[in-house]
């Protein structure tokens, strides 16, 4: 069946409740589950464990908040891509998307897939072979959801999300009124802004999602006003969310379990309420990687939508199916990709180098805020960022610090990220030459 390749607009079909849905079934993964063992390594007391979310939370808010803005003003397909263009001109846009393409949000979903097949061992048991059949499976599934309407990818993503809030409410209650004796935290050290800024880099890439809603601005019904809601709401459940499961594992364990454990989720279930608090949690875990998967499955591939329509990618991923109004190849190709990652485990190289990517272009997607209100101050702003300046600038530190920390830290990977980057400027010109 042919599509059509005509630059018409996606149809709004998004109310709030798939707005939420996308923003808390993207963030929340994996990283609930295992994280706070990083964190547990570098702070050692309650407080400062707590602290560490809190302050991560806020910070990734205030990012939030700064889409917000620019999402309000821009509620067209392509979020980020749509902000940077606006703001900066085609070519720093070009390259957002040509970075998260090739290495970041296809090699998360790759990685995604390959956890959901490790997760998965745990009730079937299967090879490598077979694992990448099933990873391979996941995505095709997922794919076939979201090319098949935005209403079925939403539907998805709405009922992967209710299930695994469902499971985490049952691990946070096992941990308050289960059989598990509330633990004695030993006394800890002193505190050190280092240690607390090492822990909150791992508690931000918990966070990381919030952007995946922009990506879909164009298909939000009244988006002046459920893009901004659906962000504040739903940056508000994954905080809740994040800080109860912590004062639940701290509860049940101790610090230096925490710290310990390679998967600090099932232990204090299975602590809590038993082996099928243990299956419960892992079960979760299985459901909030599908979620995880399927929210950038259907939002992602809008970005490279909205470029095709600029003349900046490849022509036929403009195409929009003539009967599931999606932007179909653009889908099917995002995929495929991810796919194509997973099975060859160069997933695993390309996740090391997104993170780097990824808040270079977060970073200069807040600074728009800025740059816009200096550039276009009459354009109508119908949600202005709350707390701007102070806000802004605090995350812009925090996208600086990121970067820089990753620079010093892991000074390889960056450059090679830089070099990715790099590599996409002659493909811009080329483009746009013809």
């Amino acid at each position: 069946m042919q599509a059509q390749a005509q630059a018409v607009e996606l149809p709004r079909k998004l109310g709030l409740v798939d707005g939420v849905a996308i923003i808390v079934g993207t963030m929340i993964g994996s990283g609930i589950f295992l994280v706070p063992n990083l964190v547990a390594r570098n702070v050692s007391t309650p407080g400062a464990i707590i602290g560490v979310w809190v302050f991560s939370g806020v910070l990734s808010f205030f990012g939030a908040l700064a889409y917000a803005e620019l999402g309000a003003m821009f509620p067209a397909t392509g979020g980020q891509y749509v902000y940077l263009r606006e703001a900066y001109g085609s070519l720093l846009a070009f390259l957002s998307g040509w970075t998260l393409f090739f290495t970041a949000l296809t090699a998360a979903v790759g990685w995604l897939s390959i956890n959901f097949t490790n997760y998965l061992r745990q009730f079937i048991s299967f090879g490598p072979g077979t694992a990448k059949v099933v990873a391979v499976g996941l995505i095709a599934c997922l794919t076939y959801a979201n090319y098949r309407g935005v209403t079925a990818g939403a539907a998805v993503q709405k009922t992967l999300t209710a299930l695994k809030l469902l499971g985490l409410a049952i691990l946070i209650f096992g941990a308050f009124f289960g059989r598990a004796p509330a633990a004695v935290q030993p006394a800890g050290g002193g505190f050190s802004v280092s240690h607390f800024g090492v822990a909150m880099i791992a508690a931000l890439l918990s966070y990381d999602g919030w952007v995946a809603l922009t990506y879909v601005a164009g298909e939000v019904r009244n988006p002046k006003r459920n893009l901004v809601l659906a962000l504040g709401l739903g940056m508000a459940v994954v905080m809740a969310v994040y800080i109860l499961a912590n004062i639940a594992y701290l509860r049940v364990l101790t610090i230096p379990e925490i710290a310990g454990a390679e998967r600090v989720g099932g232990l204090t279930a299975e602590r809590a309420l038993g082996s099928a608090g243990a299956t419960i949690v892992s079960l979760t875990i299985l459901l909030s990687i599908a979620g995880a998967s399927n929210g950038w499955l259907l939002t992602a591939p809008r970005m490279y939508f909205a470029q095709a329509r600029d003349g900046l990618f490849l022509r036929s991923f403009r195409a929009i199916h003539p009967r599931y109004q999606t932007p179909y190849v653009a889908v099917i190709v995002f995929g495929a990709w991810s796919a194509a990652l997973a099975v060859s485990g160069t997933y695993e190289a390309l996740a090391s180098l997104a993170m780097f990517s990824v808040w270079i272009f977060y970073g200069f997607t807040a600074a728009g805020v800025l740059v816009l209100r200096r550039k276009d101050p009459d354009r109508p702003r119908p949600f202005p960022m709350w707390g701007y300046p102070v806000t802004l600038i605090l995350f812009l530190l925090v996208a600086l610090a990121f970067v820089l920390n990753t620079m010093i830290s892991t000074p390889g990977p960056a450059l090679v990220s830089m070099a990715i980057i790099a590599c996409g400027v002659p493909v811009y010109y080329f483009w746009k030459r013809t």
